[in-house]
């Protein structure tokens, strides 16, 4: 799986139609997905499942390519991780809230958008942080290695102390535990925080733009065209809104 997955990555042009075939050939399809992630890729640990909005576009890819959605075999990464494992053939692709960049379109390829985010934050309720602005010297703001949040936050409030965790699991159970004042990332992950524990409330409103892509090796164009027409296929099908509404409730 390894080498097969290793091989469309230095074939040029041609590794896109490769890495489908590689992909056929293996029967099933390997996505890298977050575990720490209520609403959109989070492992219950009392089942085992790992469940949420990316995963089930995941699926809806698997069954895609295969006629069926089970043939999909899902890795967790972490906004550290995914990129690395990506490029090592671990996986064929990153479903995993992934903001589109410039530096990131760098490393790798991007599918269109398939959901729109905005940063913003998350305090315990009764805070009197209501907002970006609320963000001054002293205040101590969580965020996630490797995520486009910590970069934003230190370009919209300077004088924040920023502190980074492994993942958003550890970050939020360090607000939980007062460690902080605030958390940020993306308002999609953050709805499902407060989802999780309703003491914890999004407050403002986003303060940037993230609009999330389906990350592929670089220079897989052929592949990159095949995801493109299968998000739009579940588009304009209605499969992607009945995603979209199955666990995103306040978007």
């Amino acid at each position: 799986m390894l080498s097969a997955c290793g091989s469309s990555e230095k074939t040029g042009g041609k590794e896109s139609k490769d890495t489908l075939s590689a992909i056929k050939k293996r029967g099933k399809l390997v996505v890298g997905v977050k575990y720490d992630t209520n609403l959109f890729g989070y492992k219950d640990p009392s089942s085992g499942k790992v469940e949420g909005f990316d995963i089930d576009i995941a699926k809806a890819l698997a069954k895609k390519i295969f006629g069926d959605e089970k043939k999909l075999e899902l890795k967790e990464v972490t906004s550290k991780t995914r990129v690395q494992m990506l490029k090592n053939g671990d996986i064929d692709a990153i479903i995993a809230t992934m903001t589109i960049t410039p530096e990131r379109k760098k490393e790798v390829n991007f599918s269109d958008v398939y959901f729109k985010a905005g940063q913003s934050l998350l305090v315990k309720k009764g805070s009197k942080i209501k907002g970006i602005d609320d963000i001054k010297k002293g205040t101590k703001v969580l965020a996630v290695k490797g995520s486009t949040s910590v970069q934003n936050i230190k370009d919209k409030a300077p004088e924040a102390q920023v502190l980074e965790f492994e993942n958003y699991a550890e970050a939020f159970t360090a607000l939980k535990a007062g460690k902080g004042d605030a958390l940020t990332t993306d308002n999609s992950i953050l709805y499902g925080m407060a989802d999780q524990d309703p003491n914890y409330i999004l407050v403002g409103e986003p303060f940037t733009d993230e609009p999330y892509g389906i990350a592929l090796n670089k220079g897989d164009d052929k592949f990159t065209k095949y995801v493109n027409d299968f998000i739009k296929e579940i588009q304009d099908s209605g499969e992607y809104d009945k995603i979209k509404s199955k666990w995103i409730k306040e978007q």
